[in-house]
């Protein structure tokens, strides 16, 4: 078990900007009243995003006067949960899947090259472009192994491509997300070995690939001359946070 503490230094103070303490309030408005404190996850992360992918003590502090809670239970939340990141980080934060299915497929290489690169876990470049962290499954153990880049992932890593990202990331340059070595999806690297007649081999050209259906219609449109919406869709006001990540 680690232990997770604020960092030394912190800024004199926290604000949201206006736009996110509109959506602030929009998102305390969906509980009812007494229960404001169901908020605090989703305000916390946009407190962090705004902050540069960390959470200096008085974002926590405003959250918890936001939403009428002591301190200290802000502060539980805070330090429980790793998705929030008491120090600086940064501008590019990666963080390492270090369990077994990336482990037998070579996370150890990939952790070699972080540390010759930026040095060791929690440790920001005198240029501020890098830290990382070494953190639990992330979920996309097919394509191990892999890395969680700021809010995107990046697959089928090997020393030599993985060096090449973090050039590409310091000079500016595009990268590719996801897998790094061309697979579709999760889809056998080699191609589909089933239902190829529908996806085609590789998993891109067949009849009911998403890469060849036509594009929804537009959803309001759709709506007004009576039609129904898709059932799946998701809102997307969390992603709508303008930072350097």
């Amino acid at each position: 078990m680690s232990v997770r503490r604020l960092a030394d230094q912190q800024p004199g103070s926290f604000e949201f900007t206006p736009e996110n303490k509109a959506w602030a309030a929009t998102e305390i408005a969906k509980y009812p009243p007494g229960r404001q404190a169901s908020a605090v996850l989703a305000l916390l992360w946009r407190a962090q995003a705004q902050s540069g992918y960390w959470l200096p003590k008085p974002a926590i502090e405003k959250v918890a006067q936001m939403l009428a809670m002591p301190n200290i239970r802000v502060l539980e939340v805070v330090t429980f949960y790793s998705m929030f990141n008491l120090a600086p980080v940064g501008r590019y934060y990666v963080q390492l899947c270090g369990t077994t299915p990336c482990v037998l497929r070579g996370a150890e290489d990939i952790k070699s090259v972080l540390r010759k690169r930026i040095g060791e876990p929690g440790q920001v470049t005198a240029d501020g472009m890098f830290s990382w962290n070494e953190v639990e499954c992330l979920g996309a153990c097919c394509n191990a192994p892999m890395v969680q880049i700021n809010d995107d992932y990046y697959e089928d890593l090997t020393p030599q491509n993985f060096a090449d990202l973090l050039d590409d990331l310091a000079a500016g340059r595009p990268v590719r997300k996801g897998s790094q070595v061309g697979r579709a999806s999760s889809e056998p690297v080699g191609g589909l070995t089933a239902l190829t007649t529908l996806y085609g081999v590789d998993g891109r050209s067949g009849p009911r690939s998403l890469s060849t259906q036509a594009p929804a219609k537009d959803h309001a449109a759709n709506l007004a001359h009576g039609g129904a919406g898709p059932k799946d869709a998701a809102a997307q006001g969390h992603h709508d946070v303008k930072t350097g990540h």
